[in-house]
């Protein structure tokens, strides 16, 4: 997806100024910022300076109202292979591994957490902790040569924590072959179980990531925002609890000045004419 401004690079933490940022953030007149992972060469895995550097800018996101979509880019080859093995494998203590998977599944809770729309844009292999961030976007998109598994099965690990965002985008049994078998699944397969909403030749994988933007930065962002957040909720809730809450969500939004203003243009049959932040 091409935008109007260049890069603005993320500097991570504890990173000399003379090293590339793991991040890079930019963004577009409309509101559509993108967060590049920036380690090619070691496949993005999801270091401890790079979930540092993501949560930040996702926590500065939170509370940018003028965000309205948020893209989960990559450079290289790989999307993310998951955690990063070495470094994980530097320190071993019950205490280090406890941590990090918390700061993990932190940033992750956070994706879901942001009022805006969060498209994984992915262009290569996503594993482990990297399919579980796919999963934990709102929407994605993938290459045709993109590839997913959670593989830490065959490493005698048993990935955990990507399960319980898989087993939330894919039905239980083909979510627990993927995570015993630690088997790769190609970009259709991964469309038809539900891990992704598209797969577009590598070409046309911006092409396709646009048509989603685009339908989205057209919507009111408060509706939006409280969609999301509804959407997320009654996923957890009994369905009489379910009900209960959306009524009430949607009583809410009704009183709003976008929902006002959509409803009273088509009742006069006008395109609506929402104020936009």
């Amino acid at each position: 997806m091409k935008t109007s401004t260049s890069i603005e690079p993320a500097p991570p933490p504890t990173v000399s100024a003379s090293e590339e940022p793991v991040v890079l953030r930019s963004s577009d007149a409309r509101g559509v910022v993108t967060l590049t992972l920036n380690r090619p060469r070691a496949f993005n895995a999801l270091s401890e300076v790079t979930l540092t550097a993501l949560q930040r800018e996702l926590d500065a996101i939170a509370h940018n109202e003028s965000v309205r979509v948020v893209v989960l880019a990559a450079e290289g080859k790989a999307f993310c292979a998951g955690h990063d093995l070495k470094e994980m494998r530097a320190s071993p203590s019950l205490e280090y591994y406890e941590r990090l998977f918390a700061q993990c599944s932190g940033m992750m809770l956070t994706i879901q957490r942001l009022p805006v729309p969060v498209i994984a844009r992915v262009q290569g292999i996503a594993t482990a902790a990297g399919c579980q961030l796919v999963a934990m976007c709102d929407l994605a998109v993938a290459s045709s040569t993109a590839k997913f598994a959670v593989s830490g099965v065959n490493l005698g690990l048993f990935c955990s924590a990507p399960g319980v965002a898989l087993s939330r985008n894919v039905l239980r049994k083909g979510a627990f072959e993927m995570l015993v078998t630690g088997e790769f699944i190609s970009a259709d397969e991964a469309k038809a179980r539900g891990l992704i909403n598209r797969a577009a030749e590598p070409e046309q994988l911006d092409g396709e990531l646009e048509k989603l933007v685009a339908a989205i930065v057209a919507k009111p962002r408060i509706a939006v925002a409280m969609g999301k957040e509804f959407f997320y909720k009654q996923a957890e809730l009994g369905i009489a609890a379910a009900y209960e809450a959306a009524s009430q969500t949607m009583a809410c939004n009704m009183m709003d000045d976008a929902a006002l203003e959509g409803v009273q243009a088509f009742i006069e049959k006008r395109p609506p004419r929402w104020k936009q932040k």
